[in-house]
């Protein structure tokens, strides 16, 4: 939807007409259509949420593309050695191949990390096609970026939804207003949590296909949903833009692609023609300042015609000033939304939240959105955010999650669970569609630990000098009596029970390279608490040496090493021969 999209002529006047005839009956078979004050239709048909901001969508709800899908079914791929030009009708409904990569790699990802939520490419393509005409036709390069910035117009108000500056200009080089950004057009502040990095470079920019069809299909996926559903697909689109007949216009191109569709090379697609706000009085560069209106005159019947002419005048007559004084304000007829109510958020007796590495944390985030006078808002939209370096999530994988207010105002965030980072992150609660300032909840996850270590075999460790033993040393590793695994451990030879220092002499492991070591760390407990170290030699010393093995935790334990001489075989003397008789 971007403001600088060139516009194409259709090529065959049977085409427009034909794709007018499918509008029209687009329009008769939406349910709940009507008008907004701007000559837009608008649906009042069922939506994700009765109150759904704009900011609370992808795109903030902007303007679209709303040109129709061929007539014709689509195209089968064209032979790998057909030199032959592709025509208009071909390209239109056939796909860049880079854009389509990635909308099959987003599917692919999708299809691993969210099994349950069927999501289709084709989808993306629908999407793709209605918000940017697929990048401009395709108009990016070999690692998907587009050749230029595609931008929606400035939602200042003025025809759109009204969402101030969110990124600092940061995507949308605005910093007075927001606008979509990219190939499948998120606003700044949902790309913000939705971005990914889909080609794997280290960046989440909009401004890439990859990026950009992932983040569109994570959060397409972001509630549970499961797209094979009508239900679920119809909440999952509306939601990207709340409109029934963005709904209804996404449908007719899955419907197109899931037909067949074929590839073709980046650059050659058609660019839309028709958007959403052509007659909505919107224009993509600054709209004159209207005139203001003139005093009107009256006809000879007292009366002021608003557009007329009077006693054969060719001058049009103004529109009768308003009755109300210019002080006064005409009174609003929208009620307030319970989000409107929301004057700030209150903890509800969170417990403190610490979790080990790898572990559920025992506590759930609680907070309360409340008025001014302190009184619990219900069915209030409130948005759980992790915040900082850290790879906890909630127990539906993401970085965040939405709930809604029950009747008491309260809302509850989903499990969380703790990563392998070890180190203290925030969990911040905001209000969506609100600008009111947010709860951070600080969240410790703490490194893997185990209390105890016992050794799994009970044999003597003895060996001779120069030699080496012929057991090794295992132990298991429990925390308060469950399995302690992946707990980090070190295991040295000491000089003494009372001395940790480590040993020179006596019992050895060796190196990669064959040296000697008596000290070995990075060693890490398995599935099962079990710990085995390497084979123990032994060098000329002898007698007791100390074994000790320490984990995260504080376990302890020491192992005795016994190195001895084999004992000599006792010589047995020949019985003295008996004196033999006397003759």
């Amino acid at each position: 939807m971007a403001a600088q999209f060139g516009r194409l002529r259709k090529g065959a006047v049977n085409t427009t007409v034909a794709a007018v005839v499918v509008a029209a009956l687009a329009a008769s078979q939406a349910p709940g259509v009507t008008t907004d004050d701007a000559g837009r239709r608008v649906s009042t048909g069922t939506q994700p949420s009765p109150d759904t901001p704009a900011e609370n969508s992808a795109t903030g709800n902007s303007p679209y593309y709303t040109d129709l899908p061929p007539l014709n079914s689509p195209n089968p791929s064209p032979s790998a050695d057909d030199d032959t030009p592709v025509a208009t009708g071909e390209s239109e409904a056939g796909i860049p191949a880079t854009v389509l990569d990635a909308y099959k790699k987003a599917e692919a990802a999708l299809r691993e990390a969210k099994p349950g939520c069927n999501l289709q490419w084709q989808l993306l393509a629908a999407i793709g096609k209605v918000e940017s005409g697929q990048a401009r036709g395709g108009r990016v390069d070999a690692d998907g970026n587009t050749l230029s910035a595609i931008l929606g117009p400035q939602l200042n108000g003025n025809g759109f939804a009204s969402i101030s500056d969110t990124d600092g200009g940061a995507y949308d080089g605005d910093s007075s207003y927001d606008r979509a950004v990219g190939p499948m057009q998120f606003i700044p502040s949902t790309w913000k949590w939705a971005g990914r990095d889909g080609n794997g470079d280290g960046r989440k920019n909009p401004n890439n296909v990859y990026d950009a069809a992932l983040a569109a299909a994570h959060y397409l996926c972001r509630y549970g949903w499961d797209l094979s559903t009508q239900g679920d697909l119809d909440r999952a689109i509306l939601s990207y833009n709340n409109s029934r007949d963005y709904l209804n216009l996404v449908l007719r191109w899955l419907e197109y692609y899931r037909k067949g569709t074929h590839e073709i090379p980046d650059g050659t697609g058609t660019l839309p023609s028709d958007r959403s706000d052509d007659h909505a009085g919107a224009s993509p560069s600054p709209s004159p300042t209207p005139s203001k209106t003139p005093t009107p005159s009256k006809t000879p019947g007292g009366s002021a015609k608003p557009g007329g002419n009077s006693g054969g005048s060719t001058s049009p007559k103004p529109t009768p000033p308003s009755t109300t004084p210019p002080s006064t304000p005409p009174p609003s007829t929208t009620p307030p939304t319970p989000t409107d109510t929301v004057h700030h958020l209150e903890d509800r007796g969170t417990a403190k939240l610490t979790a080990t590495a790898g572990d559920t944390f025992a506590g759930r985030i609680r907070t309360r959105a409340e008025t001014k006078a302190g009184e619990g808002v219900a069915k209030v939209r409130v948005r759980f955010t992790i915040v900082g370096t850290t790879d906890a999530a909630f127990s539906n994988g993401e970085k965040y999650a939405t709930t809604l207010t029950n009747l008491s105002g309260e809302a509850v965030a989903p499990t969380l669970k703790a990563g392998e980072n070890t180190g203290t992150f925030v969990v911040r609660a905001t209000v969506v569609g609100r600008t009111i300032t947010g709860l951070d909840y600080k969240a410790t996850v703490t490194e893997r630990a185990a209390d105890t270590l016992t050794r799994t075999g009970d044999s003597e460790l003895i060996c001779t000098p120069g030699g080496e033993f012929a057991d090794q040393v295992e132990v298991k590793a429990t925390y308060q009596g469950a399995v302690a695994d992946k707990v980090a451990a070190t295991a040295t030879l000491v000089k003494a029970a009372d001395d940790p220092t480590e040993n020179d002499k006596g019992p050895y492991f060796k190196d990669a390279d064959g040296k000697a070591v008596r000290t070995l760390k990075d060693l890490e407990t398995d599935a099962e608490g079990l710990l085995k170290l390497p084979k123990l030699y032994a060098d000329d010393a002898t007698g007791t040496f100390l074994l000790r093995i320490a984990t995260s935790g504080g376990a302890t334990l020491t192992v005795e090493l016994k190195v001895a001489a084999e004992s000599a075989e006792p010589t047995q003397e020949p019985a003295s021969p008996s004196a033999s008789p006397s003759t």
